[in-house]
């Protein structure tokens, strides 16, 4: 459960910063977690996704809220084995585009993310995290990496991941803390940074 409302909030957060407006959620299961009763896993990932746009919104009210916004919400259960003995898709469809997390379940079940916007990058989740989109060329992590350091923010874990060799790039960063807003406002001046959010889970 923890893992659908981790992953609906990472969506919501990446959708609430670019103000668009929700036209559908859609939820896939692949694996173990298919055979389960989906009902509450659906649930969670709609409060993770409508709490960063709509403030209080719980698992009991998330469909109520989806429905009565217009939201189309959908359940998908694929039969087939992927490279996870179980997987997550949070995808939310909006007036301008398509955003697409999932996830799996790693060691003793802690939730751990294996894919952005169709790009692979494997992370844990942290309270406090950095995501960018950026273009994938020389000079992006040596800048960005020094406006955090000149900052004095602390990098915890750094992960990277990309679609092809200089399309679009995702590098998500976990923090000590909360990230001031001023630092990410000059993150999103740099150089090739096509978008800057900051996450909190």
């Amino acid at each position: 459960m923890e893992l659908a409302r981790l992953l609906g909030a990472l969506a919501g957060q990446l959708t609430a910063a670019n103000d668009d407006a929700i036209k559908a959620i859609r939820v896939e299961y692949e694996g173990h977690v298919a055979e389960l009763n989906r009902k509450p896993l659906t649930a969670a990932a709609l409060a993770g996704v409508l709490t960063p746009l709509m403030g209080a919104v719980n698992m009991v009210n998330a469909p109520v809220v989806a429905k009565e916004r217009g939201m189309e919400v959908a359940e998908t259960v694929h039969e087939r084995r992927g490279d996870y003995a179980t997987l997550l898709r949070v995808t939310v469809v909006t007036e301008r585009q398509s955003r697409s997390v999932a996830g799996t379940l790693v060691g003793d079940a802690k939730p751990r993310l294996v894919e952005i916007k169709g790009i692979p990058v494997e992370a844990d989740f942290a309270p406090d995290m950095l995501y960018v989109t950026n273009q994938d060329k020389p000079g992006f992590i040596g800048r960005f990496g020094m406006a955090l350091a000149n900052a004095g923010i602390n990098i915890a874990t750094f992960h990277l991941g990309r679609s092809a060799q200089g399309g679009d790039a995702i590098c998500l960063v976990s923090l000590d803390g909360p990230l001031p807003e001023p630092v990410l406002a000059e993150v999103r001046t740099l150089p090739l940074v096509v978008q800057a959010t900051a996450l909190s889970f």
